[in-house]
Formats: C-alpha cells, sequence, structure tokens
C-alpha cells in the first residue's frame, strides 16, 4: 500500500468510518466476527502513506511512511509508560479471515486501539523559536500569548518549553493557535492544567531522549483523549514523529536560520520554494511532488526513526 489511500482498502472484520490527513480509521464489522469485538470498544487505526503540509493533503504519498509513523509511535509510548497510558490494545496480526486482529495487509502500519472521548486541542509545545511561533514572536514577542525574551532568533532554544495550543480545524481547514486561557474555557481549569502538565512532562523525556542521539526535539504535538470507561486521560493518535515534530541534527544546529532537519519541513520548504511554483495563499492546491522530493523525505522518515531508536526499519 505504499503512497495509496488505504481507505480503499477491503479489511476483513473492519468497516471504514473516516479519513484524516493521514490515517484511517475503522470499526469492528460486527456482523463478520458474530457479535461485539473480543477486545472491547476499539477501532482500528491505519497509517496511510498519506503526507500533508500547509494544511493540505498532497500527491503521490511517500512510500513506506505509515509504517515508519506506526512504530515511532509504538516505540515513543513504550518510553513514557511511567508518565501517562496510551490507546493502543493491540498490534497482533490476524491469523483467520475476520478475527478482530490486525489485517496482513496493514501489518506494520496499524495499530488496534481503544475509543476514546478525544479533546479538540491540538496539544503543542515547542522547546525551541521557529515556524509560525517565530512569526508571531517577530510581530508582538510572544508565542500563542506566552511572552518571550528579546534578541531570539529561528532555532534559538527557549529558556524553557512553552506550552502553546491549538484548537483542532476540519480536514482542510487551517488549525488556530490559541491561549492557554483559552483552552481553560473550552475545557475547564482542571482538564487545561492537565493537559499543559502531561504534554510538558511528556516532552521533557523526549526531549532527552532525543539529545542523547543526537537529535534535537524543537517542538511537537501530542492528542490527548479521556477513556469513557475510566475518566482517564490518554495519549492517542500518534507521537513524536516526523509528521508531528521537528527534529533537528544537534551537531548541526546554528540558530539564526533554517536546521538540518529529518522531518516534513523539507517538503514545507520545497513548497515555499520557487522551485513549486506554488503560492500558499492562493487557495489553489499544491503541485504534484517530484519523485526527488519524495525519495529525500523518505530517507529523512527513516533516518529519524534509525536516530531515535537505534535500529533499522525495513520498507
Amino acid at each position: 500500500m505504499s503512497g495509496l489511500d488505504v481507505s480503499t482498502a477491503d479489511l476483513p472484520g473492519w468497516k471504514h468510518t473516516y479519513s484524516g490527513k493521514v490515517r484511517d480509521l475503522y470499526t469492528p464489522d460486527t456482523e463478520a466476527l458474530g457479535g461485539p469485538h473480543p477486545l472491547g470498544d476499539v477501532v482500528l487505526v491505519v497509517a496511510s502513506d498519506r503526507v500533508s503540509a500547509f494544511d493540505f493533503v498532497l500527491s503521490p504519498g511517500i512510500p513506506g511512511k505509515g509504517k515508519v509513523l506506526t512504530q515511532l509511535s509504538l516505540w515513543w509510548f513504550d518510553q513514557f509508560s511511567d508518565i501517562v497510558g496510551n490507546h493502543v490494545v493491540s498490534t497482533e496480526v490476524s491469523v483467520g479471515a475476520a478475527d478482530g486482529l490486525i489485517p496482513a495487509e496493514v501489518d506494520g502500519r496499524a495499530m488496534i486501539c481503544k475509543r476514546l472521548d478525544m479533546f479538540p486541542i491540538e496539544c503543542v509545545v515547542r522547546g525551541y523559536l521557529t515556524g509560525s511561533g517565530l512569526v508571531e514572536y517577530k510581530a508582538d514577542g510572544t508565542v500563542c500569548g506566552v511572552g518571550l525574551p528579546a534578541g531570539l532568533v529561528d532555532g534559538s532554544r527557549l529558556e524553557a518549553p512553552i506550552f502553546t495550543p491549538a484548537a483542532k480545524a476540519e480536514v482542510g481547514e487551517h488549525d488556530e493557535n490559541i491561549t492557554f486561557e483559552q483552552v481553560a474555557e473550552r475545557l475547564g481549569w482542571a482538564a487545561a492544567e492537565n493537559l499543559m502538565d502531561l504534554t510538558l512532562g511528556v516532552y521533557g523525556r523526549a526531549e532527552e531522549i532525543a539529545r542523547e542521539r543526537g537529535v534535537i526535539l524543537a517542538d511537537t504535538k501530542f492528542e490527548f483523549g479521556s477513556d469513557p470507561a475510566t475518566g482517564a486521560i490518554l495519549l492517542g493518535d500518534e507521537v513524536l514523529t516526523p509528521d508531528s515534530s521537528r527534529f533537528w541534527d544537534l551537531e548541526l544546529w546554528k540558530p539564526g536560520g533554517a536546521q538540518a532537519s529529518f522531518d516534513k519541513q523539507y517538503i514545507r520548504d520545497w513548497l515555499a520554494s520557487p522551485e513549486s511554483g506554488w503560492d500558499k495563499d492562493s487557495g489553489a492546491e499544491p503541485p504534484a511532488l517530484p519523485a526527488e522530493v519524495i525519495e529525500a523525505t523518505q530517507k529523512r522518515y527513516v533516518e529519524a526513526y534509525a536516530r531515535l531508536t537505534g535500529n533499522d526499519i525495513s520498507l
């Protein structure tokens, strides 16, 4: 399924119910299973090879990308088990026609997960100044309402990581940066503080792990949900992947400009360059990604996985 939309796949024991920018969700086919799913109220989360940038889904996809996202997320989930639980229930692969496990067609890129009541907030955390945060800082000296010292430049490390949430948008729409106070207005102060504390705690652990491996975790986003059965807040979706994070080469880090990275910033940079011929503010669909951009992006994702986990991945 490299580069394809997995939502078109007929997966035994599962029914396709939703497609996001990158992931497809399937619910148990109770008729095929002969009753409720044996693992309870679960969904099958499948990471496609689709790639998005500037809130557009691009074409074609990056072969093997969905496997990298899934396997790296699973590795990171294990690193935080003492801080926060997660939504993964099983990665066991099906041995029957419709036994409710992961179909062989999506092995490696899928997880059976507990259904959560997701918070409508992207829990963004920044340890370095860049991207949209840099644009706001240059204009107002703040990022999502958080005041920062004068004199920072692109790539500057912040004195302490900051929680800079965003309100989730529908596919094709832009996420909206909001303040902590706005999160509290939407969710209540207790939930907002829990999300901020968990976000900063997980980031702190991840930043240390990445730095030990020669990688800077500049910023990332987490998604949390509430377990309907217990009310516990759990990590969901993907975690610390090249899709959701900025990973920089620690050895080459030099504040004041663009950094050597292992993420999809390479695609953003190409789209914003004269070479693509595309204006992100035009409203027009982005151009197709050329073969050399696809290949270079794939290499960056694979290198991110290898550097962080210490293991190779076969696509």
